[in-house]
């Protein structure tokens, strides 16, 4: 157990994340989740994909929506419970570790990502008020929390998280390669990120005009840039698993 990990046993899971931000980050507790973005809309975005913010759409994103998604990316033949085992697993998390969830959404993905970290703090993280709402609402451990936060931006230190996991989000993001350099800089020495985004390589005109579509290379190659190692890649249909660990 390290000592981050001990210093926040005994103590709340928003209490152990409030420890671990950036000594300049703005904080306000709200019901059930920590605002570190105040009244400031959602940045990083892209212009088409406002309907994030929307209170519509956290009632039916697990049940309809996700699901949908989820069909447009990899087809009938892939169910989400496949795709989080391709993701716990290429994770291989350790009861302890410490695991960071970008764009969270309603928590679909960090819940069963906390249940694999035992013990260690797992903090989900979103932009929108109204999925972080409803994330935190839902609950799902004493070792989970969650934060509104910028993805561009991670309110963290260097190092912070053995484990990184984004699925289905920097490719919404209106500057997605600065995520990624972010998601890279807060992982410690020796931890892996995992990413489930689009692939273009069977995209059609729809995707195109409402995410990025990376190329199959494009992801790889950007991770081996920022030094990582252990790279992995799975491409089913429009979609892409992709694994890196850092160097030590």
């Amino acid at each position: 157990m390290t000592n981050k990990q001990s210093s926040y046993l005994g103590s709340s899971a928003l209490e152990a994340v409030e420890h671990t931000l950036r000594s300049n980050t703005s904080v306000e507790f709200q019901d059930g989740y920590i605002d570190t973005l105040g009244g400031a809309p959602r940045p990083g975005i892209r212009r088409d994909q406002a309907m994030f913010r929307s209170r519509i759409l956290p009632p039916i994103y697990e049940r309809a929506w996700r699901p949908a998604i989820s069909r447009l990316f990899f087809g009938k033949g892939l169910t989400e419970a496949e795709e989080r085992r391709i993701v716990l697993e290429m994770l291989a998390i350790a009861p302890g570790e410490r695991v960071l969830d970008v764009g969270c959404g309603t928590g679909n993905y960090t819940r069963h990502l906390a249940e694999a970290a035992g013990s260690g703090l797992t903090v989900g993280i979103d932009a929108s008020k109204a999925m972080v709402s409803a994330a935190a609402k839902r609950g799902g451990g004493s070792n989970l929390a969650y934060l509104r936060g910028d993805a561009c931006d991670l309110p963290f230190p260097d190092g912070e998280f053995e484990v990184v996991c984004s699925v289905g989000v920097i490719h919404m993001i209106a500057e997605p390669m600065k995520a990624l350099a972010e998601m890279v800089r807060v992982l410690a020495p020796g931890g892996r990120l995992a990413l489930v985004v689009s692939c273009e390589e069977d995209a059609i005109p729809f995707m195109k005009k409402q995410v990025t579509t990376f190329g199959r290379d494009e992801l790889t190659g950007a991770l081996r840039d920022a030094g990582l190692s252990d790279i992995g890649q799975r491409v089913i249909h429009r979609g892409q698993f992709v694994v890196g660990k850092k160097r030590t």
